[in-house]
């Protein structure tokens, strides 16, 4: 995604974001309101996605809302009005003023079908958080099994989309945190737009899609498909694609990936896999699957070439 920013501040920005969202500190929320004002639609996007996390630790719901609800009903760019949609989902109570607004986001035929997703899945999450607090709905921890508060079970839906009583809670974040911080160490090799990746194939992918334009998220976190979330290395939201590089041989690496090819397959996700042995003809892989006319039947559900 280009920048109006130079090189250097953009790529600090970046930096800056990123730390604020993985602090877990609601004290950052009015410096990531103020960042909002940063000419880039990557720092943008960034700062509403790191506002939507905060929101499972205590963020000031009303002055967060305030932020995101503009964006979610009309960012300049769809990739940020997306994030902006899902981030004040999290905030769902202190948003139920904006339901009609992302209703009309909905079914407004000039968006991208994406961001209309977004919009209605807001709208309907926000409408259900509303609905059961009014009928008095219990909830019980999916660890633990005890009965959660409405409060608990609100934190834990922002953050985790799961039920957790707050020891529970606790004890999952910590897990996260430590498994975040080691994926995060392993990210050592820049691609040209400054993202970092774990690998040498992950890195030639980067660069192929910013040499063609492709707007890509690398490694997004927690992503839901069906009851699990996982992390894919890409996702191109404006073609509803995933591409994994499949970049180890170990048994153990092989279960997890035939797990993952399998969730992708059963919820009918648009998956590119990519192994080593492709790298000499990625070129030609990627251009074949992601034509101008997204043919979806060039896409495999999962892989099913026997590698």
């Amino acid at each position: 995604m280009k920048s109006p920013m130079e090189p250097e501040p953009h790529h600090a920005a970046v930096q800056q974001v990123l730390a604020l969202g993985r602090s877990g500190d609601p004290a950052v929320l009015q410096e990531l309101i103020t960042l909002l004002r940063t000419p880039s639609n990557e720092v943008q996007r960034l700062v509403v996605s790191a506002i939507g996390k905060l929101a499972g630790f205590g963020a000031d719901a009303d002055v967060a809302v305030a932020a995101l609800a503009p964006l979610a009903a009309r960012a300049l760019h769809p990739q940020t009005q997306q994030y902006a949609i899902r981030a004040l989902q999290k905030y769902a109570a202190a948003a139920s003023a904006h339901v009609h607004d992302l209703r009309d986001v909905a079914r407004n035929p000039a968006l991208r079908d994406y961001v209309r997703a977004a919009a209605l899945a807001a709208a309907e999450a926000i409408e259900q958080v509303a609905a059961d607090a009014a009928a008095g709905a219990k909830h019980r921890c999916q660890r633990c099994n005890a009965v959660v508060s409405a409060d608990e079970f609100a934190r834990a839906k922002q953050a985790f989309q799961r039920s957790y009583c707050d020891r529970c809670f606790d004890e999952v974040f910590l897990e996260r945190r430590k498994f975040e911080t080691q994926v995060e160490l392993h990210k050592t090799i820049a691609a040209q737009d400054g993202t970092l990746v774990q690998s040498e194939g992950e890195r030639r992918i980067a660069d192929w899609l910013t040499a063609h334009g492709i707007a890509y998220r690398y490694d997004a976190k927690f992503r839901i498909i069906g009851e699990f979330q996982i992390r894919p290395d890409f996702y191109l939201p404006e073609r509803d694609v995933y591409i994994e590089y499949w970049g180890l041989d170990s048994p153990q690496y092989k279960m997890s990936m035939y797990k993952k090819q399998t969730l992708y397959q059963q919820e009918g996700k648009r998956l590119i896999s990519v192994y080593p042995r492709d790298l000499p003809q990625l070129d030609g892989l990627l251009d074949a699957k992601l034509r101008v006319n997204h043919e979806s039947d060039d896409l495999q559900y999962p892989d099913q070439r026997g590698r």
